[in-house]
């Protein structure tokens, strides 16, 4: 059992990164349409965004919650730290921030979206999990702490970006009256702050974990979020025209 396991965790990981430049080509071509990108009568079955959001990420939760009392860290305290940080961030967008997601927004999320991104979340909160609780070597590292530091101040810098973009967007829509041109901190810069402080979320538990789990969730991360900030970006520019900044860039600033 324990090799089919070994074989599954790197399988999962390999079809993951495998998976990143189709991803990212057919996001690049066509954003997923939902926010911003809806478009009317592409998908017939929808639901609120509030579930799809909660139905999607779910998995990062519970299915963490069940694999980590398998593995053979189980007991180890280095293993709860290093996973804290995952499973903060996915509190946050499973539970928290479906909750400040306007009940009485018109567009509404497309069911086969929802699906599939379920289905991402099962399979990569499997390896992240899995690699925690299971095969991390906590044992006579002596760069743990040194990772975890550095790790953790780019994750939670990150965070901070994330969920402080997530606001100011959310704020927004509350205001009414249709879209609206978003300004200040680091908006000034990029259309999509929200995206580029997820990536240093990811770019950070990747150095903490130190892990090809880690580094393909920050590469299929990249090869989702990039081509959705281009198409946002985009999305702006084209609907405000003159008036939307010149000197914005679309995802991380000064460069891209």
């Amino acid at each position: 059992m324990f090799s089919s396991d070994v074989y599954l965790f790197y399988f999962v990981i390999f079809f993951s990164l495998l998976m990143s430049l189709p991803t990212y080509i057919l996001s690049y071509f066509a954003s997923s349409p939902y926010g911003k990108h809806s478009r009317s009568g592409k998908s017939k079955t929808t639901i609120s965004p509030s579930i799809a959001w909660f139905f999607m990420e779910s998995p990062t939760l519970w299915l963490t919650f069940l694999i980590f009392p398998l593995g053979k860290n189980y007991t180890n305290p280095l293993a709860y730290f290093l996973i804290s940080p995952f499973l903060i961030h996915y509190t946050n967008r499973t539970i928290i921030y479906p909750l400040h997601l306007d009940k009485r927004a018109h567009n509404k999320f497309p069911l086969n979206i929802a699906v599939t991104g379920f289905i991402y979340n099962i399979l990569n909160a499997y390896i992240q999990s899995r690699y925690v609780s299971h095969y991390a070597n906590y044992e006579n590292d002596e760069w743990f702490w040194t990772r975890f530091r550095c790790g953790f101040f780019v994750f939670g810098l990150g965070m901070v970006i994330n969920v402080w973009a997530d606001g100011v967007l959310l704020s927004l829509k509350r205001q009414g009256g249709g879209y609206k041109i978003p300004r200040g901190g680091l908006f000034e810069y990029v259309s999509s702050p929200n995206y580029f402080g997820e990536i240093m979320e990811w770019l950070g538990w990747a150095l903490m974990t130190w892990s090809w789990a880690g580094l393909a969730f920050l590469v299929y991360t990249c090869s989702n979020l990039v081509p959705r900030a281009v198409s946002t970006h985009k999305w702006y520019v084209e609907k405000f025209g003159e008036d939307y900044p010149k000197n914005r860039r679309a995802v991380f600033p000064f460069l891209y």
